[in-house]
């Protein structure tokens, strides 16, 4: 009897381990399935829309910002041009990717939430420092 459960152990261990298919999913968010045979193919055909994934409506429109506190900005790079430019290099995208989608902004200080390849994203100023939220360095 032990030599029956051992047997049938041994068969449902090599049965599942016989089935070498996996699925991973790629950078831009497509799953792809790896056969056993080497060969793939896409389980997702369409790639994800990037705005999407945040959630925009298509008639969606970035919050103005005063330009009073932008034009005093200017000197220290700290405007929100230069931010997009670090959010779109911390994200690796284009700065056309980036999308401002609310603000909380002062002349010291200011909290902009983007849409960053499809992430949403909060970054803080701090006079010209401007830091990813939850970040220390």
């Amino acid at each position: 009897m032990k030599t029956f459960f051992y047997l049938l152990l041994v068969f449902s261990v090599s049965i599942s381990f016989a089935q070498n298919n996996h699925i991973v999913k790629t950078d831009d968010g497509r799953r792809v399935l790896l056969k056993a045979d080497y060969t793939w193919e896409y389980i997702d055909i369409e790639k994800p829309a990037p705005d999407k994934r945040c959630n925009l409506a298509d008639d969606f429109v970035e919050p103005e910002l005063n330009n009073k506190i932008q034009s005093q900005l200017k000197k220290g790079r700290a405007t929100i041009d230069d931010v997009k430019k670090k959010v779109a290099k911390d994200y690796d995208c284009e700065v056309e990717d980036v999308i401002l989608l609310s603000v909380s902004e002062q002349k010291v200080k200011a909290v902009y939430r983007f849409c960053a390849n499809g992430t949403k994203v909060t970054y803080k100023r701090n006079g010209h420092a401007i830091i990813e939220s939850g970040k220390f360095f």
